[in-house]
């Protein structure tokens, strides 16, 4: 085998602990050294790798191509049979099986957790799930007896709001940067001055730029610091506050059934002054027609919910029922029109899961467009803005003009 030597805060891999948060930033070769760990993982017997990704496509054209150049560095390939969805190690059978959480269809966590005799769970690019729960069910199935289990979580720092930030570090006392283990929990952080003989002299000479021209950037994607807010982040003029109970106000209520959160906000305009409050009053999943007629009734009682086009029948029912609903303007471009009106004004929030939102809800790299995720909330909120501001409201009421 080829001498390939890694970091020595890799060590931390060789504890007793069975979770493992590896962070870093650009140009650290934290997934380098991952990948020598676990091809050398499967040099021992009774090792069974699940590497995943939240989205994965096609494994055999994405990730295994990775291992593959790691093997021919290493001198190892021909030791190893290679198919579609797995690694196999010819003198131990212990293999690495490839697959993603997410499919075209909806998540494939229930198939992953069948999996029989995993050992080592790897979530890559572990930021991307934002669904603790999917995690949980993996994890709770790695059991193998006889055998060390892990889970190795792999990551660039997202915001303090997701929820590996709240399990790992929140109230932990784990300070940015830290190597070591703690509660059960080893951390292993890298940058890429620990990869500095690996890096190009343009590479290194752009991340000085970096650090003089942007420096927030350089904290974040460089270093790999956690965000209080989200890179790119919408919304940036709101705050906390105290729903404002002087104005008439009015409902937005997004639909999320089982796979997601059914959201119903309040709010209210000052076009005056120019300001917005919104106050969250349900944020939950799971929730059946019953259950949402049943908060809707004790929150909104008979006043205006503004609500999702996308379930006529749905609408129909609860009005049948006795709500006061009707459907939002739902047509190409009313999801810019609307984030164009909202973000004309300044926004109180009051509402856990509404900051949470706010906080993370962004553009893409392009600027233009939004990233479909930390807007269930806004997705409602927006809903009973654009009734208010979209339109001309009843006269006298729910806008203070």
């Amino acid at each position: 085998m080829s001498n390939v030597s890694l970091n020595s805060k890799y060590k931390g891999l060789k504890s007793d602990s069975r979770y493992f948060v590896i962070t870093g930033g650009r140009g650290s070769g934290k997934s380098f050294s991952i990948t020598v760990f676990l091809v050398l993982l499967t040099f021992e017997e009774n090792n069974k790798v699940l590497f995943t990704r939240y989205t994965m496509s096609s494994a055999g054209m994405s990730i295994i191509p990775e291992f593959i150049e790691k093997l021919e560095l290493m001198g190892l390939l021909e030791n190893f049979t290679v198919t579609k969805f797995e690694i196999i190690n010819n003198l131990t059978g212990s293999s690495i099986y490839f697959s993603g959480i997410k499919t075209a269809s909806g998540d494939q966590t229930a198939k992953l957790k069948s999996i029989s005799g995993i050992n080592t769970f790897v979530l890559d690019e572990a930021e991307e799930l934002q669904e603790e729960e999917n995690f949980d069910k993996i994890d709770l199935s790695i059991r193998a007896k006889g055998v060390k289990n892990r889970c190795l979580l792999i990551l660039n720092p997202a915001t303090k709001e997701h929820w590996i930030y709240q399990r790992f570090f929140q109230n932990r006392g784990i300070p940015d940067g830290f190597n070591g283990t703690k509660d059960g929990v080893t951390y292993i952080h890298t940058t890429y001055e620990d990869n500095r003989e690996n890096l190009s002299e343009s590479f290194l000479k752009e991340i000085e730029r970096m650090k003089q021209r942007r420096p927030n950037h350089y904290r974040h994607q460089i270093l790999g610091g956690w965000l209080q807010k989200a890179e790119g982040v919408i919304f940036t003029d709101w705050q906390m506050g105290k729903f404002n109970t002087e104005i008439d106000s009015i409902f937005g209520l997004d639909i999320g059934f089982s796979r997601d959160e059914s959201v119903l906000v309040e709010g209210c305009v000052d076009k005056v002054r120019k300001i917005i409050w919104l106050k969250e009053h349900f944020y939950k999943k799971g929730l059946v027609t019953s259950n949402i007629y049943e908060l809707c009734l004790r929150y909104a009682g008979k006043r205006l919910i503004v609500i999702d086009n996308s379930e006529p029948r749905l609408r129909a029912e609860l009005n049948s029922r006795g709500l006061n609903l009707t459907p939002t303007l739902k047509k190409k471009g009313s999801i810019l029109t609307g984030i164009a009106l909202m973000q004309d004004y300044n926004i109180n929030i009051e509402g856990e899961n509404l900051v949470k939102e706010f906080n993370n809800y962004a553009w893409k790299v392009s600027g233009v467009t939004p990233i479909d995720n930390y807007n269930h909330g806004i997705d409602a909120a927006r809903y009973l803005i654009q009734y208010l501001l979209g339109r001309t409201a009843p006269k006298g009421m729910y806008v203070v003009k």
